[in-house]
């Protein structure tokens, strides 16, 4: 029997429907528009350039002035005391706050009590204050001396002749410090895995050891960055031993511009190393956080320190 003449032996495929995409072809992936970012970023670039050409090309700068005395000895000097008192300051407050961290987590009453009532007071009270009153101390203890109890005195000294202005900016700086290191020391301590100690314990190990060799090592990740923002106020804020005469780069300045009258082109010489330091503590701050967050995803974050992942939208075509 004949085939039906409308029915085709070889029956076309239905055609697919317009706009479907083809199973075979993936979807095409275009780029998110992102106008307001390059927008915005292309306003603060014009506003950056319109300050920086307003400072570089503002005659009431002198920039003359401040390149001739950029690297005068008196700049220079008052500049490596800066930089003494910072490093001094920054290992004395470190260590003794160290100490005050481990009298905190002591189980001592008495240790943990005396340690809080150091830290409660010297956070409690300005810089300023804790200065000027060391600096005063004479007026209190006129004489320090050493001798045995109700007994000789072996010697004695005048304290206006053993306190000077840079030991007695050492002395109030390190207190000072000594005070934030123990709470920044005392944190980093108490973000070890609490398993860590327990587990040095069952080993036998003693607890100084346990706490220099398994503690201490894994708290340091915690610790350096909040120490490296701590050096980085020391070193500014040992301006403000410039009240106790104290010849450091601000106070060297201070003296050189009540000469000649030139306090702007002055100011911007210290200023403008103070930014250089900061700048070099700023970049090996980088490199000893990475070396202490070996092993951590950290580590692998750390080498770009601004990056972001880049969204795509999908669309059908």
């Amino acid at each position: 029997m004949a085939a039906p003449s409308h029915v085709s032996p070889t029956t076309a495929a239905p055609a697919p429907e317009p706009g479907a995409a083809s199973a075979a072809e993936p979807p095409r992936i275009v780029p998110r528009r992102r106008v307001g970012r390059r927008v915005s970023a292309a306003a603060a670039l014009l506003v950056f350039a319109l300050v920086v050409r307003s400072v570089l090309l503002n005659d009431a700068f002198q920039w003359d002035v401040v390149g001739r005395y950029f690297t005068t000895s008196a700049v220079l000097h008052g500049l490596l005391l800066t930089l003494w008192l910072t490093a001094v300051v920054m290992v004395l407050g470190f260590l003794s706050g160290t100490v005050l961290a481990v009298m905190r987590l002591s189980d001592s009453p008495v240790l943990r009590t005396l340690s809080w009532g150091y830290v409660w007071i010297f956070r409690s009270t300005p810089l300023l204050v804790q200065l000027l009153f060391w600096f005063n101390i004479g007026a209190l203890y006129p004489t320090l001396g050493l001798g045995i109890p109700y007994g000789p005195e072996l010697f004695s000294v005048r304290t206006v002749n053993l306190l000077g202005p840079t030991l007695t900016a050492v002395i109030g700086l390190t207190l000072h410090e000594s005070a934030y290191a123990a709470e920044v020391v005392r944190g980093g301590i108490l973000s070890v895995d609490p398993g860590q100690t327990e587990a040095a314990q069952a080993l036998g190990l003693s607890r100084p050891r346990t706490l220099r060799r398994i503690v201490v090592p894994q708290a340091m990740r915690s610790i350096v960055p909040t120490a490296g923002n701590m050096l980085i106020g020391t070193l500014k804020g040992t301006s403000i031993v410039s009240v106790l005469a104290v010849h450091d780069l601000l106070y060297s300045v201070q003296l050189v511009y009540n000469q000649n009258y030139q306090v702007i082109p002055l100011l911007l010489v210290a200023t403008l190393w103070y930014v250089a330091v900061t700048t070099v503590l700023s970049a090996g701050q980088y490199y000893v956080e990475r070396y202490y967050a070996r092993g951590t995803s950290r580590a692998d974050s750390g080498r770009k320190p601004f990056h972001f992942t880049k969204r795509r939208s999908v669309y059908g075509g």
